[in-house]
């Protein structure tokens, strides 16, 4: 073990990183996908989830965006799905897939008379989603995409833990976002952040190799932001400080922190989806692509391969951010954040995690466009705007 201590927007952080050999990235593929670290503590103990999925058929879990593994199903339900053979109206289905670890980003204990004894959940819950080769929320695992249709508010909302009001605020969220600035976990207690909640899109993990600072507001390197949700966010047993924002847990032994360096692997490995076939017009890509260097002045911030400009601060360490007037967006989530400003966004498989910005305002790329036609008064002709949403789409 060593200590790394990391610099962020001018202030020392620290943190401990296991750094024993190098980290073998499907080591770190499975931690993605299965382990909890513990957050059990969490989501058994004081949320009671194992209790509500007693209750939950399928049809009700991927209506809040709960995706099936069909990799993991045997070749006889599959069977059965194709012809209409399941009941997705009954929960016990739901426990049965739970129990051949079939349910992406949520693992449960079964007791021996059969009964769900505990519930957790891992990074896929939000950064997974499937194919849907089988059905809708059923198919191949696709690891870095965002959850867009997973709504974390409702699920939370079904905990008996909450209050009515909490449960009310956690429904606004809506499909594909999450407020990770709204409450922490200190290993006993929720502790209550901000109120009212400011949600953020759940934004895609792949295509992460150079760019170092994956958060809209570049509050520290990846691992900082994995150790961060893994402790504070999905409830997991290890220990995360951050003066900046006031926040300090620690819990011992530290089931978090050891696995950082094996999960950044499998993460910077993943990479950007590539447009689907046919779905670019070549002709008009190559003339946005002009436009984006040009008269877009796109290419100002979006710069090189990871089109971001977060690493050209003073030094590696400290990111390149800018204030929330430069780039028209609403301050209120940045303003919970350590930075308090915003990091320009990698490019990255744009077409696959609509809608954009970090508070979904843009519904689709003509729509960002528009609003940095706005914001630095470029005045694109609709038919530049047509190509440069053209030219993203093929990035």
């Amino acid at each position: 073990m060593r200590l790394v201590r990391l610099l962020s927007g001018g202030l020392l952080l620290t943190m401990t990183l296991a750094l024993s050999g190098e980290p073998n990235r499907f080591d770190g593929r499975a931690i993605f996908r299965f382990d909890t670290f513990g957050d059990e503590q969490l989501w058994t103990d004081v949320l009671r989830m194992h209790e509500v999925m007693r209750t939950v058929d399928p049809t009700t879990a991927l209506s809040v965006g709960l995706k099936v593994d069909a990799e993991a199903l045997p070749p006889k339900i599959v069977a059965a799905l194709k012809s209409g053979q399941v009941n997705l109206k009954d929960p016990a289905v739901t426990l049965q897939l739970l129990q051949i670890n079939a349910v992406v980003g949520v693992k449960g204990t079964f007791d021996k008379a059969g009964q769900l004894a505990t519930f957790g959940v891992t990074c896929a819950l939000c950064h997974s989603t499937v194919d849907d080769s089988l059905a809708p929320g059923i198919g191949r695992r696709l690891d870095g995409w965002a959850n867009t249709t997973l709504n974390p508010g409702a699920i939370l909302a079904l905990s008996p833990a909450f209050d009515a009001a909490t449960k009310a605020e956690l429904k606004t969220w809506g499909p594909g976002k999450y407020d990770p600035r709204h409450h922490a976990f200190d290993g006993t207690n929720v502790l209550p952040l901000n109120s009212p909640s400011v949600p953020v899109v759940i934004p895609p993990i792949y295509g992460l190799q150079g760019v170092h600072f994956e958060t809209y507001t570049a509050d520290g390197p990846i691992s900082y932001w994995n150790s961060y949700v893994g402790v504070s966010q999905m409830g997991g047993q290890g220990t995360f400080r951050d003066p900046r924002i006031k926040l300090f847990i620690k819990q011992e032994p530290d089931l978090v922190t050891p696995k950082l360096r094996a999960l950044l692997a499998y993460q910077l490995s993943l990479r950007a989806p590539r447009p689907e076939r046919g779905s670019v017009d070549l002709a008009a890509a190559a003339r946005g692509r002009g436009i984006f260097r040009n008269e877009g002045k796109c290419a100002g911030c979006h710069r090189g391969p990871t089109f971001t400009d977060v690493r050209s601060g003073p030094t590696r360490l400290v990111p390149l951010l800018h204030d929330t007037a430069e780039v028209g967006q609403d301050a209120t989530y940045a303003e919970r954040t350590a930075t308090g400003k915003y990091r320009t966004t990698p490019l990255r498989g744009l077409p696959r995690h609509a809608p954009y910005f970090h508070d979904g305002s843009a519904a689709d790329l003509l729509a960002v466009v528009n609003h940095y036609d706005r914001v630095f008064e470029l005045h694109l002709t609709p038919a530049q705007k047509a190509d440069l949403v053209e030219y993203l789409k093929s990035l």
